[in-house]
């Protein structure tokens, strides 16, 4: 569900995860750029085929295999641009990049080649008539600023979080374990609860680890005067919670 301007997924966790929200502005100032690298591209492919067709130093055949490569290419720079990146870079292109957006799905996991193939192949009904008339339409209409191919693929596009400094959340280096010993003693629920978010963390987002991580490490130090403050990494905190509840039930 969303909530003015953020996304709001509940996980099985049952922990609350908030995503600010794309809106049209932003995600046309990327669309800009990449519209930009891509006439780039073309120009150069067009430089190429010219320079060759100029200097004459292939024979007909080869020149007509180069041709043939050259307009693929140029294909492949309009039409698979944007999966492409947004596969590669989990969500985002050069002009998200530069933007601060990502691509995510509705329940904030990354999203993948199959994902970025749908919401991009809808390109084509988005920009009908012209200047993606169809997709700004329908991103006003939504309260999550989705455009067709955003619903057809089950994404949505929101602002990175940053860090102190800039830096990103996703981009972030891992901090150190813990500063004090691991002394929690969990019940059954709250091992459940770890569990089950370390089972499930590889198919989350760097950004949605952390948060998930985060909650629950503050969910379970509640009334807990034994837990170590401050705690420089949750996930590598739920861990040694995770293997030392296992360590002890091994022992009884």
């Amino acid at each position: 569900m969303s909530s003015n301007d953020k996304l709001i997924i509940e996980t099985p966790e049952q922990t609350v995860l908030e995503f600010p929200l794309a809106g049209i502005g932003s995600r046309a100032l990327a669309l800009a750029i990449d519209t930009l690298l891509q006439i780039g591209v073309l120009i150069v492919l067009g430089l190429v085929a010219a320079l060759i067709s100029y200097l004459g130093f292939l024979p007909q055949m080869g020149k007509q295999y180069v041709y043939a490569i050259l307009i693929f290419a140029a294909f492949l720079s309009q039409f698979g641009y944007f999966a492409f990146f947004e596969t590669i870079w989990n969500g985002q292109t050069p002009g998200k990049r530069w933007t601060r957006l990502r691509v995510i799905t509705d329940s904030g996991r990354p999203v993948g080649a199959q994902g970025a193939i749908l919401r991009n192949l809808m390109r084509i009904v988005d920009a009908l008539p012209s200047l993606y008339a169809i997709g700004i339409v329908t991103s006003l209409i939504s309260r999550e600023s989705k455009r067709l191919g955003d619903y057809v693929a089950g994404t949505v596009v929101v602002h990175e979080k940053t860090l102190p400094g800039g830096a990103s959340v996703w981009d972030a280096p891992p901090t150190n374990l813990l500063a004090t010993p691991v002394s929690l003693v969990l019940t059954t629920g709250e091992l459940q609860l770890v569990e089950t978010f370390l089972e499930r963390r590889s198919s989350l987002q760097e950004e949605v680890r952390r948060s998930m991580a985060r909650q629950i490490t503050d969910r379970l130090a509640q009334g807990r005067p034994d837990t170590p403050e401050p705690i420089q990494d949750p996930e590598k905190y739920l861990e040694a919670l995770a293997e030392q509840s296992r360590n002890r039930a091994h022992f009884r």
